[in-house]
Parts: structure tokens; sequence; C-alpha cells
């Protein structure tokens, strides 16, 4: 995989990340799931303007679904299965920080 090609989806925002930004200035992110752990970093840095001391990653598995309809007064049972996806937890420099919610042109 080239370094050229999106491999940041999107951030993680959840309590448990929250928490983990403010206390040990780890952020999570969904990225490519072919890409690795030296590409994320040089992802990262590149896009935030970051120094990166740390990436984790963790392959993730879909959940199985399913799913029930009426139908012309029949039930339709139907089963299914979530995409698997990669989380990546990079680990900032001491004294770095990313704003994700940064608003551009705010007055």
């Amino acid at each position: 995989m080239t370094i050229k090609q999106n491999i940041i989806y999107r951030p993680l925002l959840t309590e448990k990340m929250s928490r983990l930004e403010d206390t040990e200035r780890k952020y999570a992110f969904e990225v490519h799931p072919a890409a690795n752990k030296h590409e994320i970093k040089i992802a990262v840095e590149a896009q935030f303007s970051v120094q990166v001391s740390k990436v984790a990653t963790q392959n993730r598995r879909g959940k199985a679904k399913s799913q029930s309809m009426r139908s012309g007064g029949h039930t339709i049972r139907t089963q299914g299965r979530r995409a698997n996806w990669k989380r990546a937890i990079i680990t900032l420099a001491e004294g770095q920080k990313i704003d994700l919610f940064e608003t551009e042109g705010a007055t």
C-alpha cells in the first residue's frame, strides 16, 4: 500500500477514548485494513501535523446480525454480517494534541 492512499477513514469518538485523550494523549481511528503501523504513523503525522510516539492496531471482526420482517402474512428471517474493520490507537509525543473538532472560519 502506498502512503498516498486514504489510510485514515474516521476518528472513533467514544467516552473511553475521550478519557484517554485527556489523560494519556491517545486517539483512536478507523483505518484501512491493509495499512501497517508505519504507514498509519506517517498518515497521522501528515494529516494532523503532530509527532506520533506509538501506534497500536486491532483487527475487529464484524458482528453477525439477523433481521425479521413480515411480508404478505409470512415472517421472513435473514442473516448477514457487518464488515470487518481495523482500529488504530495513536499515542502522541509529550506536549502534542489533536483537535478533532476544529472549526474553520468560526468567529
